[in-house]
């Protein structure tokens, strides 16, 4: 609370939900760099920041290529801290992509790949890219754009709901390894914001009411803040969870259990053999 934000990176900032995030950070005096393959896209949102008296620089880099990634987010670190005197202390991982909405056995195996590379892969490469640059600077802090589909069970888009529990799964890695190092990571799930990925599916098809993107940008606000920090290795869902509603349950509770809101693998009872503290981790 009232720690001076430095930079933010954001990836698929070209468009949708990842342009709306690096937007309302600018708007908040965040310095940003944005990502995507896109560089007419990316010029387009980088203006728009400029012209509003935002701070923004951008790269073209396809994330599914370490090198590319690699050099194109090293390069936003160094420009923001050599010409804006801003270290970069938050990293949004959005890029992202659908499979189709088919059972896995129907799916087509070169898309079922490619939206685990983007996904999935895509996440690692900027978060190895970006979090050795960045420690140091604590604290620091990563969210996962990631999914409700993510966080259950489908009988559809096996790649996306793969790759988005996957993505989870590394927010409480990150969480374990990172911690003590001044690390925090957050998955946040956005509901169904209008976008061309959440209109293309049909799932979604004639849909007229969706989740305002306010609801990502103000929950992404408040982490860049460190105001969220207890909720570090968790998932959040901007569709029941906010700011306030966050921080009423630390204060109603005391804190926040540590098993909360992290991936387990579910006990058919108290008599499971399963229930154990590598599956269950750390339950208060």
């Amino acid at each position: 609370m009232g720690e001076q934000l430095g930079a933010a990176i954001i990836t698929g900032a070209s468009r949708g939900i990842g342009a709306s995030i690096a937007e309302a950070l600018a708007a908040q005096g965040v310095p940003v760099g944005v990502l995507a393959r896109r560089e007419a896209a990316l010029t387009d949102v980088a203006e728009r920041i400029r012209s509003r008296g935002g701070v923004a620089v951008y790269r073209s880099a396809d994330v599914t290529r370490f090198e590319e990634v690699e050099a194109a987010i090293g390069g936003m670190i160094e420009e923001l801290r050599r010409d804006h005197g801003a270290a970069t202390t938050l990293l949004v991982n959005n890029a992202g992509r659908i499979d189709r909405e088919v059972p896995l056995w129907e799916a087509d195996p070169e898309q079922w790949r490619g939206v685990i590379e983007t996904n999935l892969v895509g996440s690692f490469h900027s978060s190895r890219a970006a979090i050795p640059h960045m420690l140091g600077d604590a604290p620091v802090r990563v969210a996962e754009i990631v999914s409700g589909a993510g966080a259950k069970d489908w009988g559809k888009a096996s790649a996306y709901i793969s790759s988005k529990a996957a993505m989870i799964r590394n927010v409480g890695h990150l969480h374990e390894a990172g911690f003590e190092l001044g690390l925090r990571s957050f998955a946040i799930a956005p509901g169904t914001v209008k976008t061309e990925l959440s209109t293309s599916m049909e799932l979604h098809r004639g849909r007229t009411e969706f989740t305002p993107v306010e609801l990502t940008t103000d929950l992404i606000l408040a982490i860049h803040r460190g105001e969220l920090d207890a909720w570090s290795g968790k998932y959040l869902r901007v569709t029941h969870d906010s700011r306030e509603s966050l921080l009423a349950h630390e204060r109603e509770h005391g804190g926040v259990s540590e098993g909360a809101r992290r991936l387990a693998i579910s006990p058919w009872g108290d008599d499971d053999p399963q229930l154990v503290e590598s599956l269950v981790p750390k339950l208060g």
